[in-house]
């Protein structure tokens, strides 16, 4: 499988509802995940996760901004062909006015890859 490096210019952004389906996805996420926003909408945001990923820290996640926190961490996500990316991911809480619900909007950019090594040992010890 093959692994994309983000470049640093690289900023993906999605918006999700509570429970996870995605409602809004940038060009950038589109075009490092491999699907088309048609492909996306409607979807759950675990589409992209991947297998490698700890429930642990998914469920640090959603505690974190149900409880209207903001949430930061490193995410290896897989692309639509099999590969994979990883990104500095964060969270935020947000309350939509034109639907009257709560979503999430995630903001996701390149991280080190010091940052990524220090992320996969950590998850060595979660999974």
């Amino acid at each position: 499988m093959e692994e994309y490096v983000l470049k640093s210019d690289d900023f993906l952004v999605s918006q999700t509802d509570e429970k996870g389906i995605l409602l809004f996805a940038n060009d950038d996420f589109c075009n490092i995940a491999g699907y088309t926003l048609d492909e996306l909408v409607g979807q759950p945001h675990n589409i992209v996760r991947h297998k490698d990923m700890p429930r642990a820290a998914f469920k640090d996640l959603w505690k974190t901004v149900k409880d209207d926190k903001i949430w930061s961490g490193y995410v290896k996500n897989s692309t639509k062909n099999g590969g994979n990316y990883w990104v500095y991911a964060t969270v935020y809480p947000m309350y939509d006015k034109v639907r009257k619900a709560k979503t999430y909007m995630s903001c996701r950019r390149k991280p080190s890859k010091q940052e990524i090594l220090d992320a996969q040992n950590l998850y060595k010890t979660l999974n």
